[in-house]
């Protein structure tokens, strides 16, 4: 007899996976299975009694099936889960928007539009819009608390390559280089990171930046670009000088956010190829999000139904 059952895969101790696609089938077989976690999370924990705001008080409440809705059993109010939520007026099945959200928890380097209208089923235009969404409204960290303790920053472009070979101190050079989109990047070591599409790598908007994001007893570590003068008189500061070739001198490195940075280009230009200025604010939480959420208690997709339901 086979050790394994074929009928019944199950996810092996071994396995990095937090939930695989056939457990997700498993628990989310149709819209209504989606619909009763929507509910339960947003309204009734035990999936059946919720504060009825016409009675007042707690109230037992039962599914309509002919809507997305759940009424009280006393008044016959209606709640509905999706009221308020990215998935409200979208006639896309809740049980794909849930695989969108699942796909996006699950990789670590990004899944595209085109590959979502495939693996679903739906137009592309339809595919944009769940991703888009689920990027600008669940992933973003707005509302969060400075970063704290020792925190790494560091500054790089995205955009275009120059299809030439250009001289390292000429004006053509520099031309190129402000053409493109400059991204800050800030991590806590052993924490948080936060990354901001900026106006200029230069002057006091980008010293403005960096403070927006730092904690004032935060101890920041960079390297020796010259805009980071200025903040030297109001944070604890260690420079690394990468100008004379060194990277790492004790505990003084950027190597953090540097990896970070690595694979968040790599990731999108194997995923999305090419990112334009307009959203690519949103693709960045995207990827800060993940990186950050991988260190919570629950996977990341069910911190992403969580954010959902609190929308």
């Amino acid at each position: 007899m086979a050790a394994n059952d074929r009928n019944n895969p199950t996810n092996r101790p071994s396995s990095d996976s937090d939930m695989t696609v056939v457990e997700f089938w498993r628990e989310y077989p149709d819209d209504a299975a989606c619909l009763d976690r929507l509910w339960r999370d947003r309204f009734a924990p035990d999936g059946h009694h919720a504060h009825c705001p016409v009675c007042e008080k707690e109230r037992k409440f039962h599914r309509i099936k002919s809507r997305a809705s759940y009424a009280c059993d006393s008044c016959g109010k209606h709640l509905h889960p999706m009221k308020g939520t990215i998935f409200e007026k979208s006639t896309t099945s809740l049980q794909l928007w849930f695989y969108a959200m699942f796909l996006m928890a699950s990789t670590r380097c990004g899944i595209s539009a085109k590959q979502l209208e495939r693996e679903l089923g739906v137009t592309y235009k339809t595919a944009w819009r769940m991703f888009n969404k689920i990027r600008t409204e669940l992933m973003n960290d707005e509302g969060e608390p400075p970063l704290k303790g020792e925190v790494e920053v560091d500054e790089t472009s995205w955009g275009g390559r120059p299809r030439k070979k250009m001289k390292p101190r000429s004006a053509e050079l520099a031309r190129h280089r402000e053409s493109r989109a400059t991204i800050l990047g800030l991590v806590e070591r052993g924490g948080r990171v936060r990354v901001r599409v900026i106006p200029s790598r230069r002057g006091e908007s980008f010293s403005r930046e960096v403070r927006a994001h730092l904690d004032p007893a935060a101890f920041m570590l960079t390297d020796d670009w010259v805009a980071y003068k200025p903040l030297r008189r109001e944070f604890d500061h260690a420079v690394i000088n990468h100008s004379t070739g060194v990277y790492v001198e004790g505990n003084i490195h950027t190597n953090t956010i540097e990896g970070f940075f690595g694979n968040l280009k790599t990731g999108m230009r194997g995923a999305y190829k090419k990112v334009s200025r307009k959203y690519l604010q949103s693709y960045l939480d995207e990827y800060a999000w993940r990186y950050n959420a991988r260190r919570g208690e629950d996977s990341m997709f069910e911190q992403l139904l969580r954010r959902a339901a609190a929308s």
